[in-house]
């Protein structure tokens, strides 16, 4: 798989760890969405395909974010 940013050299689990732990899958999954989108400078096509994901279900994802009031990254022209 390649990525169109360079992925940090491995995690330490004491790294990982604070983030996952009382966090739920599906915030987590918010947040690497969201970081990817910005890593992406909000190119939606570029980070759906870093992450695996369809355009739609990347923006179905956006939209419900959206729509619980989180700040979404926008692409930059």
């Amino acid at each position: 798989m390649t990525h169109d940013f360079p992925l940090p050299a491995s995690l330490a689990p004491s790294d990982v760890v604070p983030l996952l732990i009382g966090s739920t899958v599906g915030e987590i999954e918010r947040e690497l969405v969201l970081q990817t989108l910005a890593r992406c400078d909000g190119n939606r096509t570029r980070a759906a395909r870093v992450l695996g994901l369809s355009v739609r279900t990347m923006r179905n994802k956006i939209r419900q974010y959206s729509a619980q009031g989180i700040n979404v990254p926008v692409p930059h022209n």
